[in-house]
């Protein structure tokens, strides 16, 4: 059982898989970063200010406390619908999906071109092949 597993998790595949999360990790961060500090701030200026990361609504707020951020609200106890936190989520989500379906759209046309390409033709065998095989045929023959 140890050396189905060995071999299960040396071949290429797995060590591709492994490599391909940590980049899907590493893109994750860059995307989040890009969203969170360079989109989202550039949107809510355009559209009148808003700081989409402190987007929300007080559902409940038994104390009455004064909640001017998330944080704020987290802290105190306060229950809040994050309106602001899931459209940064919802538009990390449409870039990552977006980078990927252009990734699988690059991967599906070198498949059909692979496809598409004409299969080297295997050349003709020289008069010496020729030769040999008559011989070895012949020999076949007389031995039987």
């Amino acid at each position: 059982m140890f050396k189905e597993f060995r071999d299960f998790a040396i071949k290429g595949n797995m060590i591709d898989l492994a490599i391909g999360v940590i980049i899907g990790a590493a893109f994750g961060a860059i995307v989040s970063s890009i969203v969170d500090d360079i989109f989202m701030p550039l949107i809510g200026l355009i559209i009148g200010g808003i700081d989409f990361s402190n987007l929300f609504i007080v559902l409940s707020n038994p104390n009455n406390v004064a909640v001017p951020s998330v944080a704020a609200a987290k802290e105190a106890g306060v229950a809040t619908l994050n309106i602001g936190i899931f459209i940064n989520a919802v538009v990390k989500f449409t870039i990552i999906a977006f980078v990927l379906f252009l990734v699988v759209k690059a991967i599906n046309r070198m498949k059909r071109q692979a496809a598409t390409e004409p299969v080297a033709a295997t050349p003709a065998p020289t008069k010496e092949e020729v030769l040999l095989t008559e011989i070895r045929d012949a020999l076949r023959a007389n031995t039987r």
